[in-house]
């Protein structure tokens, strides 16, 4: 089994603080007899956040920073043709809500604001001719999952939503010089949306509009398989963009009494990531000298779980 957790371990200053108070004996007591992890570092500001790297990694896909081919991926999980032409690069577009402060904009969860199927199809209605054109191609895959198509996609590094959700998208949008069409496109679906009569109906229900689109993924399609020992827990994905961290603890708990203790005693691996880092550690049943040892050796959970 190879067990990879997301969100292991968060930056910001609340974040650090629920840290000081999160108990994980069953995880402790599992790298206390465990080697050093294999780590794949970066910094907090790369596109591609150390879970997806990870997956990525798993699944056989590759890229640059910002060019794991996501987008291709998905769309095939969708059930979007995506083998032919096989030269297609595709883009993983999700509508959302970006609510706009005093001082910038803010990409709302788009998983929170409820998009149904036929609310979904209805806004890329919407907006299809604006793509088509200019020679993209638009589908349809999910209420919060759309693919574009386009050539002028090629290489073009842009953020994982799960570095933006929460935060001023500014400083993750493409620069404009790379993505030039991209950039007036958004700004005209942006406008397209404003005026929607359904987004007109969400607001008089007291339900926030879709207004805008988030671009990532891009790349050509890649055969990439996923292994059958590979489990993702990202139970706390959610809780942790919303900053809830008493959630978060709450999760973190019921994820260490369940997948975590079940890794106890067996030859697996274990992925923890947190927003610079993604640690791998191989595990083997310890044996008798290596458990002799665990009980002078204590694992810092709060050390270890800051350096991710």
């Amino acid at each position: 089994m190879h067990l990879l957790i997301p969100f292991a371990a968060p930056l910001s200053d609340g974040g650090r603080h629920a840290l000081t108070t999160l108990d994980l004996p069953q995880l402790a007591g599992l790298l206390s007899t465990a080697g050093a992890p294999a780590l794949d570092s970066a910094d907090e500001t790369s596109l591609s956040p150390p879970h997806e790297r990870a997956l990525a990694r798993a699944l056989g896909l590759a890229g640059v920073d910002g060019c794991l081919p996501w987008a291709a991926w998905r769309a095939a999980q969708d059930g979007v043709n995506v083998a032919s032409p096989h030269d297609l690069c595709w883009g993983l577009l999700t509508p959302g809500h970006w609510h706009l402060g005093t001082d910038h904009v803010t990409m709302l969860d788009p998983d929170e604001l409820g998009l149904d199927e036929a609310a979904s199809h209805a806004l890329l209605e919407a907006v299809h001719d604006l793509f088509e054109s200019e020679g993209f191609l638009l589908v349809y895959g999910a209420p919060t999952r759309w693919y574009l198509a386009h050539e002028s996609l090629t290489h073009l590094a842009v953020a994982s939503p799960d570095r933006v959700i929460g935060r001023n998208v500014d400083p993750w949008l493409p620069p404009s010089r790379d993505a030039r069409l991209w950039r007036r496109l958004q700004n005209e679906v942006q406008m397209r949306l404003h005026t929607h009569p359904l987004n007109a109906a969400r607001e008089a229900q007291g339900r926030l509009p879709v207004n805008s689109l988030w671009l990532s993924g891009c790349g050509v399609r890649q055969p990439a398989t996923w292994p059958g020992d590979l489990v993702v827990d990202d139970r706390l994905r959610r809780s942790a963009l919303a900053e809830d961290w008493a959630s978060w603890l709450d999760a973190w708990g019921a994820l260490d009494a369940g997948p975590v203790a079940a890794l106890r005693g067996r030859s697996a691996k274990l992925t923890l990531c947190g927003e610079r880092t993604a640690a791998t550690w191989t595990l083997t049943p310890p044996g008798a000298l290596q458990r002799l040892a665990a009980r002078w050796r204590r694992t810092d959970m709060r050390a270890l779980l800051e350096g991710l």
